[in-house]
């Protein structure tokens, strides 16, 4: 099966989300980033399989148990940007995807990590991957 971005309907693929969370990091190669922390933003999008919608149904049963909890999902980035220096926003945005590929019903993710405070005359500049099972 040829994995959709993030939704199909046919395929039984759900799309889960956390947008735009502003979160305070140590990120950067530049020694002045080491010593100071700068604000990051960080988009998630997860292609999430969805037995209840390839089943045919068009209402599952009302279970946290079946879905991917996205408060754990924003758990895991707030953790993972938490965790000592990180000096590329590739790398950051690595770690994110592969802790939202650790659940079995995440098909692919897709992470945004903008760094906001990078240019005057910007509103940010960063980095997106996608990363499928």
């Amino acid at each position: 099966m040829t994995v959709p971005t993030i939704a199909s309907a046919k395929d039984g693929i759900r799309h889960v989300f956390v947008r735009d969370m502003v979160l305070v990091a140590s990120i950067g190669i530049y020694p002045h980033e080491h010593e100071s922390r700068q604000r990051v933003r960080i988009n998630i999008d997860l292609g999430v399989a969805d037995e209840a919608a390839r089943a045919g149904a068009t209402v599952g049963a009302d279970e946290i148990s079946r879905v991917v909890d996205y408060e754990k999902i924003a758990n895991r980035a707030r953790t993972i940007v938490s965790t000592g220096h990180t000096r590329l926003v590739e790398t950051l945005a690595e770690r994110i995807a592969e802790s939202c590929l650790a659940n079995v019903r995440v098909l692919s993710v897709r992470v945004r990590v903008e760094k906001l405070d990078v240019f005057a005359d910007a509103t940010s500049a960063g980095v997106e991957i996608e990363r499928r099972r």
